[in-house]
């Protein structure tokens, strides 16, 4: 069951009416076997191939249950310009091929579960080699002395190696208990040819540093030489939507989006320096829902409800940092920045917004932009879970303020002075009477407001014009060259028009002489000496010029 198991699951992949051959993955990790970095940890959302991927890995390498004649019709086979001839380790190692599900329980402690794991394979080993005497006290020392015996290599392929981090959440003694095992068992051992993990959530940090540190990391965030290979890319699937007689641009609204990064090559690394070269970082599709959607010809949203499900609406709801504000603002079509260096690859330790943000990265939520450090939701499919989640009475305030913000927005754009300001007194109320009186809390009710520009701009408080300072600017996204750079000067006891005339007299577009032509200087006031009972009391007002 365990040791050198049976090729069926990766034959029946093979005869499923859609399968798309990633067998030149191999070939890739034929390159590390042997070498220090044979210790290889996949981590990629469900329903994204990990499992059929060690289907393969275990049938290639497998020495007792090789099929030479599998292979020999699959890419692999034809892959050129190779270091190593595709079948060089084809058949050469005994395969064991765990599923840590079947051992990981929540009924059972850690301990119990390894004792299991290794009473099973102690047995089978015993199986191939009868004079063997393992010490069922040592599992350890009685593997190395099987290999001893034998001297044939283990390739260790280990899927859901993560199970105990979403089974076992709080259980941090048991999870200390089991990442020790896993290096115990593998860390600098000639008798491990290649240990390939694969998971949802990469390896567990503790503090800086993981007790599995051995391993290389291939993430959703840095997916690197096995990017191509962690979903469709768009070829694989623009050939199944011309066989299944499918619409190509529904399917990537659908499907698409998943950014991946892998490494640059040697001989592009100049250009790349140069950004002349962009190849390394493209999209790829959710693998599961395309085929259910080319067998089934309907296109809507496959995702399964599992445990990950539950993942997303329970951490949305916690509000981290404000967080429903920017997962309102990613539903709308908006990207947030992200640090994902601090998140520490489990589910239940989080300490900002960002480490949940990153989390659900790994869980398939979200796309991470490795280039430019953000997040957003990748296709209509993400999208509908996100709505599905957010349906609840406690989002309502949230999209509300949202849709005030982009009609804000759009009202700037549109050069409607009087909206502008009353949306914008509107959101200086909320910043409280106590500190209402100061260009602080003037300031802060209009970024409060101006909230959705974060789709279109990056804001920038307090700009150097030289002459002075520009109190707001919204300077728009590369992605997004043709919206108008916004000024914003802030004033009280002085009407809007002296704004716009400070912006004027300070030079202050000359600063950023490369928008002129599309600029909006927006020059906002009030008067804070009005009585209450004044018609001006608090009433704000706002001047927009064209530059």
């Amino acid at each position: 069951m365990y040791l050198n198991p049976e090729v069926t699951a990766f034959e029946e992949a093979i005869h499923s009416p859609i399968y798309i051959d990633k067998t030149e993955m191999i070939t890739f990790l034929n390159t590390l076997v042997h070498t220090k970095q044979k210790y290889v940890s996949v981590s990629r959302p469900r329903r994204f191939g990990k499992t059929m991927a060690a289907d393969m890995i275990s049938a290639y390498y497998c020495r007792e249950v090789c099929e030479r004649p599998l292979f020999e019709k699959l890419k692999i086979a034809a892959k050129e310009g190779l270091s190593l001839s595709w079948d060089a380790y084809l058949g050469k190692f005994n395969v064991i091929r765990l599923v840590m599900t079947d051992f990981i329980k929540r009924n059972k402690t850690v301990a119990e579960s390894l004792s299991l794991l290794s009473k099973r394979l102690l047995g089978e080993l015993k199986e191939t080699c009868p004079e063997m005497e393992p010490d069922e006290d040592d599992f350890i020392f009685s593997f190395e002395k099987f290999y001893q015996k034998t001297k044939i290599p283990f390739v260790i392929i280990i899927d859901e190696w993560d199970a105990i981090f979403r089974i076992r959440k709080e259980d941090r003694d048991g999870q200390r208990e089991y990442l020790d095992f896993l290096r115990d068992w593998l860390k600098d051992k000639n008798s491990v040819a290649l240990a390939y993990m694969t998971g949802i959530l990469p390896i567990k940090k503790y503090g800086q540093h993981s007790a599995l540190n051995m391993f290389s990391e291939y993430a959703m965030t840095h997916q690197k030489q096995l990017a191509s290979y962690t979903g469709f890319t768009e070829r694989e699937v623009k050939e199944l939507c011309q066989a299944y007689n499918m619409s190509y641009d529904e399917i990537s609204d659908w499907y698409d989006g998943y950014l991946v990064s892998e490494d640059i090559p040697i001989d592009k690394r100049d250009s790349y320096r140069r950004k002349e070269y962009t190849d390394q970082a493209f999209s790829i599709y959710n693998p599961l829902s395309v085929v259910e959607a080319m067998l089934s010809g309907e296109i809507r949203n496959y995702w399964n409800r599992t445990e990950t499900y539950e993942a997303l609406a329970d951490y949305i709801r916690m509000d981290f940092d404000g967080m429903k504000s920017e997962v309102a603002l990613m539903m709308d079509g908006g990207r947030v920045k992200v640090d994902i260096s601090k998140y520490q690859n489990d589910m239940t330790t989080f300490y900002n917004k960002d480490d949940v943000l990153t989390l659900l990265v790994h869980l398939g939520y979200l796309s991470y932009d490795a280039e430019a450090g953000e997040v957003f939701i990748p296709n209509r499919e993400i999208l509908d879970e996100f709505r599905i989640s957010t349906d609840t009475e406690d989002w309502n305030p949230v999209f509300k303020a949202l849709r005030e913000s982009d009609e804000l927005l759009k009202a700037t754009w549109a050069m409607d002075e009087e909206k502008v300001a009353r949306l914008l007194e509107r959101a200086h109320d909320q910043a409280g009477n106590q500190t209402y009186n100061s260009e602080a809390a003037l300031s802060y009710g209009v970024q409060l407001a101006y909230y959705a520009a974060r789709k279109y701009y990056t804001s920038i408080l307090e700009v150097d014009s030289g002459k002075g300072f520009i109190d707001i600017a919204y300077l728009p996204s590369p992605r997004y060259p043709d919206k108008p750079l916004l000024l914003i000067e802030l004033k009280y006891e002085k009407d809007a028009d002296t704004a716009i005339n400070q912006i004027l007299k300070q030079n202050y577009p000359d600063k950023l002489a490369h928008y002129k032509g599309n600029m909006l200087l927006i020059g906002v006031s009030y008067n804070k000496d009005a009585k209450n009972t004044s018609s001006d009391f608090k009433h704000h007002t706002c001047k927009i010029v064209k530059a």
